[in-house]
């Protein structure tokens, strides 16, 4: 039976075996450790949110869906938390891979963490240094807005940051509002859907080289969570609520 999503005009669909391959867009979703990266990109993808995860090693999570009308397929990179030292950030060499290899970053940081929105003006040097002439569309994602009684960065602050960077800012909660998370990725897949694929700008050699060099494989193919695990922990999380209620 054939599954779809109303997700506005994001749509998921099961693959098709005699169809022609997917134009594929990737993402590399890039910021300081526990501001909810993981949550953000299976929030996304699923529509589900799961609190708590094993360490962040880097995985691919990949979706088939329908951008505007057309069918691609959605790579996106989580990567490991990037820390900050007192001799600047602490930089796992599968980030800058990561940014080397997408289409597109997504820089986030936790409102509850202060670190975390300091690191994203180093990071976004990362992509600019990394990208050269090829930088990849960027937006700046605020996570856990939920969190009132916690905020440490002020609801302000993101968009200045956002403009002195030039790039789209979103203020979102993973666990609690779904559209923000789908919103903010959304437009995003748009923006990368209506720019040419990589293959129409083969005339022009020069840049094509620069792209392709880019987009190499620089690093080995991390292992891709399968969804029956995702769907197995998320029914173990709800299993752990619900035996809390009841032991109280």
């Amino acid at each position: 039976m054939r599954l779809i999503h109303n997700m506005t005009t994001i749509a998921e669909y099961p693959a098709a075996e005699y169809s022609v391959p997917n134009r594929v867009i990737k993402m590399a979703v890039i910021g300081g450790s526990g501001v909810g990266k993981t949550a953000l990109v299976v929030r996304f993808l699923t529509r589900r949110f799961i609190g708590d995860y094993e360490r962040n090693a880097g995985n691919l999570y990949s979706r088939e869906v329908q951008v505007d009308g057309e069918q691609v397929t959605i790579q996106v990179q989580d990567t490991p938390g990037v820390e900050m030292t007192d001799n600047g950030i602490s930089l796992p060499d599968h980030v800058t891979c990561s940014i080397q290899w997408a289409d597109a970053v997504v820089l986030v940081y936790s409102v509850t963490d202060r670190r975390s929105f300091d690191l994203i003006d180093q990071l976004h040097q990362l992509v600019v240094r990394t990208g050269g002439a090829n930088m990849p569309p960027v937006i700046l994602l605020a996570n856990k807005a939920d969190l009132l009684h916690l905020r440490r960065v002020d609801s302000q602050q993101g968009p200045l940051l956002a403009g002195t960077l030039g790039c789209c800012f979103y203020e979102v909660s993973a666990s609690e509002d779904y559209s923000q998370v789908h919103s903010a990725f959304h437009r995003l897949c748009c923006q990368l859907a209506k720019q040419p694929p990589p293959a129409s700008n083969s005339s022009h050699n020069s840049a094509s080289a620069a792209t392709e060099k880019r987009r190499s494989p620089l690093i080995p193919r991390p292992k891709s969570p399968n969804m029956q695990d995702l769907k197995r922990r998320f029914k173990q999380a709800l299993s752990a609520k619900v035996r809390t209620v009841t032991s109280v």
